[in-house]
C-alpha cells in the first residue's frame, strides 16, 4: 500500500511541474505547440486542463483555468501525504 500512495505523490508532483511549465510557456507566442516537445508537452497537460476550461471560460483573455488545475493537484498531493502518514 505505501508503494502505491509514493507512486501517486510522486505522478501528482511531476505532473504538477508539466503544468507549471506548459503554463510558463504560454507566455512565449512564438512557440509552435506542434513541434517537439511542445506538442507532447500540450497532449500530456491539455485534457486534465480542458476539464477546467469548460468550468471557468478565459475571461479577458486570462486562462484561469491552470491556478484551479494546480490547486486541486495540490490538495489530492495534500490528501494523499496524510494518507502516507498512516501507510
Amino acid at each position: 500500500m505505501y508503494l502505491l500512495i509514493t507512486t501517486l505523490a510522486t505522478f501528482i508532483q511531476i505532473y504538477t511541474v508539466l503544468l507549471i511549465i506548459r503554463v510558463l510557456l504560454t507566455w512565449f507566442p512564438t512557440i509552435n505547440w506542434y513541434n517537439q516537445p511542445f506538442s507532447a508537452l500540450s497532449q500530456i497537460t491539455d485534457p486534465y486542463l480542458d476539464l477546467f476550461r469548460r468550468i471557468i471560460p478565459p475571461l479577458g483573455g486570462m486562462d484561469f483555468s491552470p491556478m484551479l488545475a494546480i490547486i486541486l493537484l495540490q490538495l489530492v498531493s495534500g490528501l494523499i501525504g496524510g494518507l502516507q502518514a498512516y501507510a
